[in-house]
């Protein structure tokens, strides 16, 4: 097509001007094809091949390297189209041609992908080194494509996913990604395709977002932005929808009910009255005063206001709730799904036990990479060289170590850094600089061993000597004597089948198991003991996973750790006991949902679990009915928060992603605040049904007041304006002061909410129906005692009137709390309801004194002896509704005692 030029000539004008229109709608097609193609809307579309990193991880680096390079046939065309044109001195063609390939061009594509997950892209570093023509750059990390070479040291963040193809002691942090707390070591070589199951397994490639802890790599960039594993969950993540809680589907089914029967009862009494010949705008205005009164326009009010508290009462407990139902969902919670690492424990590796050689035992305190704790022998602190064989091990794990500690910040591998605190506890952290490093064997997987040669600065002319630590069973094949309080004694079999045995209960219960070794030859040297190396758990967890268990919240711990970590951790904090069930990610993949939600209440720990397992779990616990809290503070858990009812998120050492994922934030990670969210959602639970109590008891009373009147002929009671004045008392000052009851503190020890329980209980209608009762019955009586001369007056109504709003006062005081005596709670304790009841009394009494409200409102002033006439009589309804608590009260105790019996039998 473009020899067009020397076709022309032999061609008219019209053949030539169709030939051009032809060439470039051609041209037009090629470019429209080749955009749709660059669209990413999955791997196959993208115009660069995307290599998932299970198949890269699988081929052979040059494989890798071939699969990336820029060979797009489409642009390939277009580019051999350019030359072509340049040759034929079409130079507007080849400009043209030049200008689409490289609008096409993957650079572009990936940063327009990348743009679109801005909270990924925190996750990525802002630069990084690239290797592009032979040359190292430094680059911005967004502009990485697929093919480039990296170069990784310690320290830095992995910039993209990357298939390594030169990697020296090489341990990068996944945490993050995996909820592996142990770096993993990396390799070069080519993972065979039957052990690579999960990302865990792919010891040749890097992934985005990850720590370099050690050592240094180059590799090959996979994945970028959305096309890598951290963008596959946040991808995962979007694609998740937050369930309505609890207290929305009850308030929608609420409103809608008390609606429905309020206009049904209002309908009935406009066409009573209609037909016993009353006025049918004076019915019609009733009609309308009582629809406003009966229906619950205030509850949303109550509602949002009573949330909106409850969620600044939870920022001075140190949690961040972003969605104001989120905390009331909390008194439903039944289930907590937990992430191990950095919510159950710290994230930080710290040495709790050691045994020498000689058979000693000792334990360690503190946590962190500081000196905050001790080592201690049968109670009594070990500093120094006190102790000659403890403090050899300390000095061979001191200083066969690459890691440093600077202001309480690990620059090294975790575990290392654990030796390094523990010799900062027994002040001997000062080892490392007393020695020379002769020569070094590092530490890799294969071996499973690292050793250093050194020589102390006064002896700098003796050979040295070797320190070793490492897998005991790799060490103890150089052993051939041990350290017996400072003599090397003959390693004899019993003594190794002894330090086998400490081995292995160390292993069961979740340690990290080391062993160390000194010696001149590596082929002789002297054992020195093990230490065991643990995430201990974080403080105060132990108590409030027992508080939460005790109150009816069973609690499940979802890591990626191995089965004896997890099942030692989880039974260091009570979740584990005897009887309890543990389950692998492995497992959980091959079940389907249905088979999973059988099961699924008998699990108490989830090891080696990934994202998808994470987000299978809370679907297969909701398909079962629970209402499930999921914590998390890794990419890897932003699934499973988002898909989880309530999800929360670790605020120090939650990523971004986490967080946008979550419903609530612990600001300080401290686990123990989920204890006081539940306290709180469940005290914002009782405060809402508190005032559903006082409004559905005061809508029931009016209409039915209203109602009797009319059915049996009498004259209404309280005219249109007294109407809405009750109104406002029920959705008002008074009403809404309910929301602010203080939370009582045994709330948490009573049962999570069932969710498919209706906010209108069985007891709370009998305590509806009493007040309603006794408030009209008292209205009538006093209608009826004020009407005795047959003839309506301003002071029947007044007293009728007043009789209601002070009933509606006394009524609100019982409805503070559904099980509290009025004195246990106190009249003070709710401020508010002083103040919004002081209010509301002071504008009864100006509508009854003040002569303008009077004339609006039809009233009249009433004497000292009628207002205490109408407390005297209105107080009754606080005082049934005291009995009425007692009652209950004593029926559940002797309900307590018969279970008790019961279990005693």
């Amino acid at each position: 097509f473009h020899n067009a030029k020397m076709l022309t000539s032999s061609l008219s004008s019209v053949d030539v001007l169709f030939f051009n229109l032809f060439k470039i709608s051609l041209f037009l097609n090629f470019y429209f094809f080749q955009i749709a193609e660059c669209q990413p809307h999955c791997e196959n579309e993208t115009m660069v091949p995307v290599l998932t990193s299970k198949k890269a991880s699988e081929l052979p680096v040059n494989e890798v390297a071939c699969a990336l390079q820029f060979k797009n046939p489409l642009i390939l065309l277009l580019l051999a189209s350019a030359v072509i044109s340049v040759l034929m001195r079409q130079f507007d063609d080849a400009v043209s041609i030049t200008v689409v390939s490289g609008s096409c061009s993957f650079p572009v594509l990936e940063y327009r992908s990348e743009k679109s997950l801005e909270e990924l892209g925190k996750l990525v570093p802002p630069e990084c080194h690239c290797v592009r023509e032979g040359r190292l750059e430094h680059l911005l990390a967004r502009e990485l494509v697929p093919g480039d070479t990296v170069c990784l040291s310690v320290g830095e963040r992995v910039p993209a996913d990357l298939r390594l193809f030169e990697a020296v002691d090489l341990s990068v942090d996944e945490s993050s990604l995996t909820g592996e707390t142990t770096p993993c070591t990396k390799t070069s070589a080519p993972q065979p395709a039957a052990t690579n199951g999960n990302i865990t397994s792919r010891s040749n490639v890097a992934f985005m977002g990850t720590l370099v802890r050690c050592g240094k790599a180059k590799g090959i960039v996979i994945g970028t932005g959305e096309n890598s594993e951290f963008g596959e969950v946040f991808k995962m993540m979007q694609a998740e929808e937050a369930p309505k809680t609890p207290l929305q589907k009850s308030m929608d089914l609420l409103g809608k009910q008390l609606s429905l029967y309020s206009f049904g009862i209002i309908g009935v009494i406009m066409m009573v009255g209609w037909l016993q010949g009353k006025y049918i705008l004076d019915m019609f205005t009733i009609g309308v005063s009582l629809a406003v009164a009966a229906i619950p326009e205030g509850l949303p009010i109550v509602v949002t206001v009573t949330l909106a508290l409850g969620v600044m009462r939870m920022v001075k407990k140190r949690a961040i709730v972003k969605k104001l139902p989120i905390v009331e969902t909390l008194s439903c919670c039944n289930v907590i799904c937990s992430d191990k690492t950095g919510t159950l424990t710290k994230n930080e590796m710290t040495a709790t036990h050691l045994f020498t050689s000689d058979g000693q035992h000792a334990e360690v305190t503190g946590v962190g990479y500081n000196n905050s704790g001790e080592v201690l022998l049968d109670g009594e602190v070990v500093h120094g060289f006190s102790n000659s064989s403890i403090s050899k091990i300390v000095e061979a794990g001191c200083v066969c170590n690459d890691a440093v500690i600077r202001s309480n910040t690990l620059m090294g591998r975790p575990t290392e850094g654990a030796l390094i605190a523990l010799a900062m506890k027994m002040g001997l952290e000062g080892l490392q600089k007393e020695f020379v490093r002769l020569e070094e064997i590092p530490f890799s997987s294969e071996q499973k061993w690292m050793a250093v040669r050194v020589v102390h600065r006064t002896q700098q002319d003796k050979p040295g000597i070797f320190f070793v630590k490492g897998a005991y069973e790799q060490i103890i094949r150089f052993c051939t004597t041990y350290n017996s309080r400072g003599v090397a004694l003959t390693l004899t079999h019993q003594q190794r089948e002894l330090y086998q045995q400490q081995k292995s209960y160390m292993g069961t219960a979740g340690l990290r198991v080391l062993a160390f070794a000194s010696g001149s030859e590596m082929g002789a040297l002297t054992f020195l003991g093990l230490v065991g190396i643990i995430d201990p758990p974080r403080a105060g967890v132990k108590e409030a996973v027992a508080t939460l268990i005790s109150s009816g919240v069973a609690v499940k711990m979802i890591t990626g750790d191995s089965q004896e970590t997890a099942v030692s951790i989880a039974s260091r904090l009570g979740l584990y006991t005897k009887g309890s069930q543990s389950l692998s990610g492995d497992e959980v993949d091959q079940m389907d949902i249905q088979h999973l939600s059988q099961i699924v209440s008998r699990i108490v720990v989830f090891y080696r679990a990934s994202p998808r397992n994470k987000l299978k779990i809370v679907k297969s616990l909701q398909n079962i009915g629970a209402v499930v809290a999921m914590t998390g503070d890794g990419v890897n858990d932003a699934v499973a928060l988002k898909a989880a009812d309530i999800g929360v998120a670790m605020g120090q050492t939650g990523t971004d992603v986490c967080k946008e994922a979550a419903d609530m934030i612990l600001v300080d990670d401290d686990f123990q605040t989920i204890l006081s969210a539940i306290e709180e959602g469940k005290g914002i639970y009782n405060n809402i049904k508190n005032f559903v109590r006082f409004q559905l008891s005061t809508s029931i009373a009016a209409l039915t007041l209203i109602s009797l009147a009319t059915l049996m002929n009498f004259p209404n009671p309280l005219n249109a304006m007294q109407i809405l004045w009750i109104n406002i008392i029920m959705d008002g000052p008074p009403a809404q002061s309910l929301g602010v009851e203080p939370v009582d503190r045994d709330v948490i020890r009573k049962p999570p909410r069932n969710v498919r329980d209706s906010i209108i209980t069985r007891s709370l209608i009998v305590k509806i129906l009493v007040s309603s009762f006794i408030i009209v019955c008292g209205t009538l009586f006093v209608f009826w005692r004020e009407l005795r001369d047959n003839e309506i007056t301003p002071r029947d109504t007044t007293m009728t009137f007043t009789c209601f709003v002070f009933f509606d006062m006394f009524n609100a005081l019982s409805s503070r709390s559904q099980t509290r005596m009025v004195h246990e709670m106190g009249l003070c304790s709710n401020r508010m309801f002083c103040y919004a009841v002081l209010g509301s009394i002071m504008g009864q009494l100006l509508v009854i004194y003040f002569p303008p409200l009077q004339k609006v409102f039809q009233t009249e002033s009433l004497s000292i002896l009628d207002l205490l006439f109408l407390v005297g009589l209105t107080s009754s309804v606080c005082m049934v509704s005291e009995v009425i608590k007692k009652l209950e009260r004593l029926r559940g105790g002797e309900k307590m005692a018969d279970t008790d019996d019961f279990h005693d039998v």
